[in-house]
């Protein structure tokens, strides 16, 4: 289990699973907890380079947002 935590953002962490490139788990910690879910249950099951990409760059509060720093997460775990 790999744990990101955000910058910027209302939710303070990201759990992040990737098994062979897919995401297996993901929990958007705090944050808006609707839209959290809602990207994190959308995510799991899917290429996390095909989450990463769709999702990175969209904006909130400033020049990020959960569903971006998700894919700042995804690229970091990665790394």
């Amino acid at each position: 289990m790999y744990t990101y935590h955000c910058k910027g953002t209302c939710s303070t962490s990201i759990d992040l699973e990737i098994k062979n490139g897919i995401i297996t788990y993901c929990k958007i910690n705090n944050g808006c907890r609707g839209n959290t879910q809602g990207v994190a249950k959308l995510a799991v099951g899917r290429k996390a380079d095909e989450i990463a990409d769709l999702l990175q760059g969209i904006p909130c509060r400033g020049n990020t947002s959960c569903p971006d720093q998700l894919s700042r997460a995804i690229r970091e775990y990665h790394d």
